[in-house]
This record gives structure tokens, sequence and C-alpha cells, in this order.
């Protein structure tokens, strides 16, 4: 007679269930199984990592529009900036052209020249928002072909099974055949976030990147104008109310 506790672990386990799969498939269900867990543990930390810095850049802008643009001059601005930040980077590489092009022997203009210094130095920016991506592309390509690989061999395992017992019975098939079927959802499961996370992570960097141009545009001018360009900045607008007439009173004709 089973007992209850018995009866109830007889039930739950499953014989075609991920760890039977790894068990039967040995070796290389667990190699497929491993890569496939690396790659997925990669791109999570990828996103979460270039998520937490597009944001903190964008949030950065924010404060650059209200605080950076009402400051006398660009040092008193640079030092309302956050440190290590992308918009302070870009501040000090155009103060460090300015600097620079007083001491230049062969005359170049002072707006391409700062304007050089500035493209580069959006371009390091955006270079290293781009890093990382690469990651998520790579897994997002190959983590199907991984799956993939770890279901030719399940369909191998079963058709040497049926070669071995003479007959497609369900009880030689079903192993191979559901190890065959996990490994091909397993290395969809990676693919499909990492190319959705991709994608958007470059949508964003293209957020990023065009922020970064339109501040990197608006110094130049500033810079090279000495101060009298300088963007508008949208305020509020309040309302009046229309003004209302006082009623005039016209006498009565005698």
């Amino acid at each position: 007679m089973t007992t209850p506790a018995a009866g109830a672990a007889a039930a739950n386990s499953n014989p075609y269930g991920l760890m039977a799969a790894l068990h039967q498939g040995g070796i290389i269900a667990w190699t497929v199984f491993i890569i496939l867990v690396i790659m997925s543990l990669s791109t999570w930390y990828v996103l979460f990592a270039k998520l937490f810095e597009q944001q903190k850049i964008l949030n950065q802008y924010k404060r650059v529009r209200s605080s950076f643009w009402g400051t006398p001059t660009i040092k008193d601005g640079a030092n309302k900036l956050e440190r290590n930040s992308a918009y302070r980077q870009i501040v000090d590489d155009g103060l460090l052209a300015q600097d620079q092009h007083t001491k230049l022997i062969d005359p170049v203009d002072q707006h391409e020249w700062v304007g050089a210094s500035l493209s580069r130095s959006t371009a390091s920016i955006n270079s290293r928002l781009g890093s990382g991506l690469a990651i998520l592309a790579t897994v997002g390509s190959t983590a199907p072909f991984v799956g993939l690989f770890g279901t030719v061999i399940g369909i191998y395992r079963a058709l040497i099974k049926i070669g071995a017992a003479g007959q497609a019975s369900i009880d030689a098939v079903a192993g191979p055949v559901g190890e065959a079927l996990i490994m091909t959802a397993l290395g969809l499961v990676v693919a499909v976030p990492a190319v959705l996370g991709y994608n958007w992570l470059v949508r964003r960097n293209k957020v990023v990147g065009e922020q970064l141009g339109v501040f990197a545009t608006d110094l130049h001018a500033y810079m090279v104008s000495n101060g009298a360009l300088r963007p508008q900045l949208t305020a509020a607008k309040t309302v009046s109310a229309p003004a209302v007439k006082a009623p005039t009173s016209t006498a009565p004709k005698a």
C-alpha cells in the first residue's frame, strides 16, 4: 500500500520534463542548456545596464534645459552639471577646444575647430551608448541555432531508438522527441527577448543621440557668438483675460 506522500511524489514526477530531458540527453544536452543559460543571463544584464545608462542621460537632458542655459557664462553652467555626465563632457570639450584655438599657429576658423571638437565628443558618447548591443544582436541571431542543434541531437537519438526497437513506439521516441522540442523552445525563449531588447535600445539611443546633437549645436552657436545666441527655452504661457470695456453711456438728444 502506497502512502499519500509517495503517491503525490509519483504524480508530480514528470518523466518528460526538462530535467529528465537533460538527464537523457547527456553531455550534449547539458552543454546546449548551459550555453543558452549564459546567453540569457548576458541578455538581461546588458538590457538593464543600458536602460539605466540611457535613462540617466535622458534625465540629465531635462536638468540641462532648465539649469544650464540660465547661467551667465558657460563655466558657471558647467559647474551646475554632474561630474562625469555626458553633457558635462561636451561642455568641457567645447571649453578645451576654445582654449586650444588661441594657441594654434595656422589660422583655423573658430567655429570649425569648436564644431569638430563637439562632434567628436558626441560621437564618443554615442559609441559608449552602443557598446554591449552587439551581445544582444549575437544572442538574438545565434540562440535559435544553438537550440536547433539540441533539437537535431534529440531527433537523432529518437531515430536510433526506433532502429534499435524495430518499431516506432511512443515509449521509444517520447523522451528524445520531448528533448528536441524542449531545446527548440529554450532557443526561442532566449532569442526573442534579445531581439526585442536590441531594437528597443537602438531606438532609445537614437533619441539620446538627437538630444546630444541639439545640445552640441546650441552650445556651438553660443560659443562662436560670444553668448549672443542661446536657445529659446519654452516657458509656460499665461493666458490673460480679455479686457472688458466699460459701457459708454450716450446722453439722450434734446
